[in-house]
C-alpha cells in the first residue's frame, strides 16, 4: 500500500496530511516538521510513503484557508480505519456544527451508548485526522476542554477559529 504525505507549517504550527487512493487517511498537527514525520514513519512502517507535495496540495490548501478563517472546511474525502464503536463516534463528531461542543456523555448518548462516556473520550484520543474528525469539539460534562491529542492550546485555538467564522458574516 502506498500513502501520499506532505507536511507544511500552518497557523497551528505544522499538518501533516496523508491520503490513499480513497481519500485522506491522517491530519496530524504539531510543533516541528521532524516530529510529525517520526509518528507518522512508526504508525505507517509498513506502508510505501511517498511525499508529494503537488498531489496533496488542493486538501492541504483547503485545510490552511480554514484555518486562517477564509472558508468553511468542506467534507474532503475521508478513508479512515476505525473500529465499529470509532467509526459511530467520529460520524458524530462530524455532525457538531462547527464552533458547537457537546460532552462526552452526550455523545455516548447520541450513538446510542449512554455509559461509554470513556470509550467516546478514548476514541477522541485515536481519531488519526485532527480537524476533519472534529473531536476538538468534545468537551467533559462541566464544560471544560479536556484534553486533545494535538494539544489544548491548539483545541481552544480552533473552537474560537470556529466560533469566529460563525460569527462572521460571509
Amino acid at each position: 500500500m502506498t500513502i501520499q504525505y506532505t507536511v507544511a507549517p500552518c497557523p497551528l504550527g505544522y499538518m501533516l496530511l496523508a491520503a490513499g487512493e480513497r481519500g485522506l487517511q491522517k491530519l496530524s498537527l504539531g510543533d516541528s516538521e521532524a516530529a510529525l514525520l517520526e509518528e507518522f514513519a512508526a504508525t505507517n512502517a509498513d506502508a510505501e510513503r511517498q511525499r508529494d507535495d503537488a498531489a496533496l496540495g488542493k486538501w492541504r490548501g483547503a485545510i490552511t484557508a480554514f484555518l486562517e478563517g477564509a472558508q468553511p472546511l468542506l467534507g474532503l474525502p475521508l478513508d479512515i480505519a476505525g473500529s465499529a464503536f470509532q467509526r459511530k463516534v467520529w460520524r458524530e463528531l462530524r455532525a457538531i456544527p462547527a464552533g458547537e461542543t457537546r460532552s462526552y456523555s452526550a455523545i455516548a448518548a447520541a450513538i446510542g451508548q449512554p455509559t461509554a462516556a470513556r470509550a467516546v473520550a478514548n476514541a477522541c484520543a485515536r481519531n488519526p485526522a485532527a480537524i476533519l474528525i472534529p473531536c476538538h469539539r468534545a468537551v467533559r460534562r462541566d464544560g471544560s476542554l479536556g484534553g486533545y491529542r494535538w494539544g489544548i492550546e491548539r483545541k481552544r485555538a480552533l473552537l474560537a477559529r470556529e466560533r469566529e467564522y460563525q460569527r462572521s458574516p460571509r
